[in-house]
């Protein structure tokens, strides 16, 4: 597949319009063995794909431990990886299950979104993915919906006296070559682009065929600053991969009735265009003029390819 590149933000680091996201690679819902993990990231490679996010939160680290597995052998200019900072790992008892993932690695967490643990938990996931730099940093679940009104403004005191500082250090050090956000609330990209420069957004549920709410604000401001916008779950964890069908999940929790109302008419207007709602889901972050990369998450090869032969019927459509 040919996948055209775009540029994150004001920097000279380039993405594949289509990359991979590694929840599933730390288990999410469901244990994968390793040599699924690598064959699903091997899949992901042969498409073109050179784009790989994760997270220390997925799995405990497991997630970042396969994927530098699998990257340890590629050349390092070939392929851009990002992770994420304000939870700091440290050793702990094993678990049969944490935060959502089964069988995560033996770890504790703990949030900081201060210069010490944002230094702390870049150097950690270094270690896990075998390299000296990470492309790019995001600041993880910051804002109210995660941490609550108290908790969170602690965090945000954390982030803005030292933690914002520590990423500008981090990528004049070399380091890092861009860093921003992965969240899944709009208002507090919006609050923090106002005080910090930021390269890139990675946005998850909110820019999708069914919430579109980033397009009230934080669209327009990405623009305005030229910050770029990776998108992510652009499946809502679920309901526009499925459909409205019983046992659906919206934002990894069941969906609502309202929400599955909504699909259902999306459902009806996909099919008289020809799509499958998952197929239309693809579409409308694959084409939408903000999109920099479109996140596939997935621990399945099969489901994979079905997202990629998708993504290049439009792909086909849109070169005619």
């Amino acid at each position: 597949m040919q996948l055209l590149k775009n540029k994150i933000g004001n920097t000279g680091l380039e993405v594949t319009q289509l990359s991979f996201g590694g929840a599933s690679l730390g288990n999410l819902a469901q244990a994968i063995s390793d040599q699924q993990a690598q064959a699903v990231l091997s899949h992901a490679w042969a498409a073109g794909i050179n784009y790989f996010d994760t997270a220390p939160h997925y799995g405990r680290g497991l997630s970042e431990q396969r994927l530098g597995q699998f990257l340890s052998d590629k050349p390092r200019n070939d392929y851009v990886i990002s992770t994420k900072v304000g939870r700091v790992l440290s050793p702990g008892k094993p678990m049969s299950e944490a935060d959502g993932f089964v069988n995560p690695l033996p770890n504790n967490v703990r949030y900081d979104y201060s210069a010490k643990g944002i230094r702390e938990s870049f150097e950690s996931s270094c270690e896990r993915f075998q390299t000296d730099y990470i492309d790019i940093l995001y600041v993880h679940d910051i804002g109210v919906h995660t941490h609550g009104e108290a908790e969170n403004a602690r965090h945000m005191h954390d982030f803005l006296t030292t933690g914002a500082d520590e990423l500008k250090r981090l990528k004049a050090e070399g380091k890092i070559a861009a860093f921003g956000l992965g969240v899944n609330e709009t208002q507090v990209c919006v609050d923090l682009m106002k005080q910090v420069p930021l390269d890139v957004i990675l946005i998850a549920g909110r820019l999708s065929l069914l919430d579109r709410s980033a397009e009230m604000e934080l669209t327009g401001l990405c623009r305005e600053m030229g910050t770029s916008l990776v998108l992510g779950g652009i499946f809502n964890s679920g309901i526009l991969a499925t459909g409205a069908k019983a046992g659906a999940t919206y934002d990894y929790g069941p969906a609502p009735e309202a929400v599955l109302e909504a699909v259902r008419k999306l459902e009806v207007e996909a099919s008289e265009a020809g799509l499958s709602i998952a197929e239309a889901a693809l579409q409308f972050a694959m084409n939408h003029p903000s999109a920099t990369s479109v996140l596939l998450g997935t621990g399945d090869t099969k489901i994979l390819q079905l997202n990629l032969d998708a993504a290049q019927k439009i792909l086909a459509k849109a070169a005619d």
